[in-house]
């Protein structure tokens, strides 16, 4: 991550005359630079911005990237990006720059009971930096910076943008008929380091046709495109000057009609007024979560649309198959999820008005995600973010980058574990022993904060091990009770995440030779360990008031003895059972539930549960038609309404780590996968699996199927790369670079 400043000839320019009120977005800017040549040149343009922007030379985009300079926290960290133009030819040329609200100046902001919606949270409007660089044959070269030789208006064809509500374009605005005046100096009300752009750059990805219209009974035109994404509609019509045509974005449609209560005051709402004769369009300022389309103003036959996903460049380099096409589906759901909340940061959704970059969500997918995805740019640049937004003390914000005034910092458990586990993931997938180097203070800032809080509880629980306070989510979103029940269970779930996060930093403390801390935080977790089993279980490890949270954390984080484990694993599938082999784990303990009854020996109870269709389960959702991850296991009730929630939230994704690991067997021994262990786990009435992993030293493949009662297995390592192979009869194998069948009876 290169992150040498730039030395800049331009200055921050806006249009001080510009006013608007919160909680509006702005209208956008145009600035424009016009020069002549008297002879040709090569083209480098570095351009940033406070909001989002498009640059265009001679009328011709420069870039394709959306949403640049991209999300950060500016008041540490701006990207700034580079186009390149061909040569330049002699005689008038204009630079053009259109700069929206976006994150800086925009409404981005999550709402609930108690915040208002608020834009202006870096900035009160946008402002451009920009430098053209001119290079002449003769060795020459001419820098045009950002002044007051630049002009700017607000009233171009973009009369609105916004994230949540959408984009207005008037298609008849001539935009060499514009009233452009001088651009002024502007003084931000931040200074951030200006860098190179260090993230995966956001753009357009697979592109969509419709697969069903229907006329709603309102009369609304609806088009389905088939799958729930992020991005937005590109289309192409023959129009009449003055024409509106206004498409609304949904996840869901109900009763006949799009659904858009899960929005809450999100619009996801389109309005482009046509001029006269062919045109096309496709918005730049904004983006949708939605499969469906309503569409007014034009009849269907009028009209060719696609949808374009957006989302940022993260390389797909895993995958997973096998013969129940209901978890070949929930594998594609997550995968898309995944891809639908990687837009620039990862964000809890991408259609209502929130899209934060929650910490507990990718403290939980990130595994899962760099299995599927190359994340070490993307997760790189907002870990980042993660350790200059944590305070000195070692709290964190609930999202990252944060919303200043907006955002509770404080220290909990699973979401601010986020400093820990998601570094963790990426170091386990690519190796990199830098990126610890890097976050390790942030990593024990926050542990030293944790140990001040389980401090407080020794007078209530004669332990300073215990992870109540300040604040704990407890068993989140748990399909049982109330908010207020699921808070209650706080130290039961925070206490294990605490003992996990000592575990791994003991490692993390050993790799980078630092051996007094790993020998620290090793007696710290066996305490945590021993304390836990003590106040909380009876001492054999059945829970003095038991849930399936209560076990499953333990279990799966590697607390307690072996005969402790064995009742552990037993009074949890007895929960299961009881409540009719369905889950009643909360957020912070389901991506763990199927390793927990798995490693205790209870393989087939752990495929009955995957395979559970009713709810609440992960099939449910496949069952009823979903392509991506839902926010609630019941979204989408048996009787067709809907719950207001968002059907795009990958962090129920997580159990894609199951898949890969469990039932393929692929699994690190060494991060990056120098050394990888195969040891596939069959059941459930699976005859066949396989998965890919694209890791730093070339594509591993394993797959087993099941046939006349042999079991049939065939792994391909890559070169400088070794692997452990054990199959179903415990018979072991270790091999090097190359491609292996092996087979043994069905066990």
């Amino acid at each position: 991550m290169n992150l040498t400043e730039r030395v800049w000839q331009g200055s921050w320019i806006s249009d001080p005359t510009y006013q608007f009120d919160s909680p509006a977005s702005p209208v956008p800017m145009m600035f424009r630079r016009c020069f002549s040549l008297d002879r040709r040149a090569a083209l480098e343009v570095f351009a940033t911005a406070m909001g989002v922007f498009d640059l265009y030379l001679d009328g011709q985009r420069l870039h394709d990237d959306y949403f640049s300079p991209g999300f950060t926290d500016y008041s540490a960290h701006l990207q700034y990006v580079r186009c390149e133009a061909a040569d330049l030819s002699q005689g008038g040329h204009e630079l053009l720059a259109v700069v929206a609200g976006g994150w800086a100046v925009g409404r981005s902001t999550h709402i609930d009971d108690t915040t208002k919606s608020r834009s202006k949270l870096t900035a009160e409007r946008q402002a451009l930096l920009c430098d053209l660089l001119l290079s002449f044959t003769d060795g020459q070269t001419q820098i045009l910076g950002t002044d007051e030789r630049w002009e700017v208006t607000e009233e171009g064809p973009w009369v609105f943008a916004d994230f949540y509500d959408g984009e207005v374009y008037d298609a008849r605005i001539d935009r060499n008929a514009l009233n452009w005046h001088p651009a002024a100096k502007e003084k931000l009300c931040v200074d951030p380091c200006i860098c190179a752009r260090y993230g995966e750059k956001v753009s357009a990805h697979e592109a969509l046709e419709p697969v069903e219209w229907k006329e709603a009974p309102s009369g609304e035109l609806i088009c389905d495109f088939g799958q729930n994404i992020a991005g937005v509609v590109s289309f192409r019509i023959t129009g009449k000057a003055g024409q509106e045509i206004v498409f609304r974005h949904a996840e869901a449609v109900e009763h006949g009609e799009l659904y858009v209560q899960n929005l809450r005051s999100a619009k996801q709402e389109l309005r482009y007024i046509c001029r006269e004769g062919e045109q096309e369009y496709s918005p730049r300022f904004t983006y949708m979560g939605f499969r469906y389309v309503g569409i007014r103003g034009i009849k269907k036959d009028e009209i060719e649309i696609k949808a374009i996903a957006v989302y940022s460049d993260v390389e797909m380099i895993g995958s997973f198959r096998c013969s129940n096409e209901d978890l070949n589906q929930l594998q594609s759901n997550l995968t898309w999820s995944g891809k639908d909340n990687f837009v620039d940061i990862p964000t809890d959704c991408p259609q209502r008005d929130e899209r934060q970059g929650w910490t507990g969500d990718i403290a939980l997918f990130s595994s899962t995600a760099c299995f599927n995805f190359d994340m070490s740019r993307f997760l790189g640049k907002w870990l980042l973010d993660l350790s200059t937004e944590m305070a000195e003390d070692g709290k964190l914000p609930f999202v990252i980058p944060s919303r200043k005034g907006i955002t509770p910092v404080m220290t909990t458990s699973c979401w601010s574990d986020s400093c820990i586990l998601v570094p963790w993931a990426l170091y386990l997938s690519n190796g990199d022993q830098s990126l610890l180097e890097r976050q390790y203070s942030s990593m024990k800032r926050y542990l030293e904060d944790v140990a001040r809080y389980a401090a407080m509880s020794e007078g209530e629980y004669g332990s300073a091990h215990i992870f109540k306070y300040p604040f704990q989510f407890g068993d989140w979103c748990a399909p049982y009770g109330s908010v207020p029940e699921w808070l209650a269970r706080g130290p039961h779930v925070g206490t294990p995440y605490y003992y996990r996060s000592c575990s791994i930093m003991s490692r993390i403390a050993a790799i980078l030779g630092k051996e007094q801390d790993a020998a620290r935080y090793a007696e710290l977790a066996e305490a945590i360990n021993r304390d836990y089993l003590r106040l909380f279980t009876d001492g054999t490890g059945k829970l003095k008031e038991e849930f399936q949270t209560g076990y499953v954390l333990p279990l799966a984080f590697g607390m307690g003895d072996e005969a402790q484990r064995r009742v552990m694993a037993e009074r949890l599938w007895a929960l299961i059972r009881e409540n009719g082999v369905h889950l009643t784990t909360g957020f912070p303990s389901t991506p763990f539930l199927l390793f927990a009854l798995c490693d205790a020996g209870l393989q087939d109870e752990a495929y009955k549960l995957l395979l559970q269709d009713s709810r609440p389960s992960w099939l449910y959702a496949v069952r009823h038609g979903a392509t991506t991850i839902w926010e609630r296991w019941d979204s989408l009730r048996e009787d067709g309404s809907i719950e207001e929630s968002s059907l795009n939230h990958y962090a129920y994704g997580a159990v894609g780590d199951f898949f890969y690991r469990r039932i393929c067997g692929l699994e690190a021994i060494d991060p990056g996968y120098r050394r990888f262990e195969v040891k596939p786990i069959p059941g459930g009435g699976l005859t066949w699996a396989e998965c890919e992993h694209k890791c730093p030293f070339g594509l591993i493949k394993t797959r087993w199927e099941i046939t006349d009662g042999r079991f049939k297995l065939a792994v391909t390592v890559p070169c400088g790369t070794s692997c452990e192979v054990m199959l179903p009869n415990s018979e072991c194998h270790t091999i090097g670079s190359g491609t292996y069948e092996f087979e043994c009876m069905e066990r």
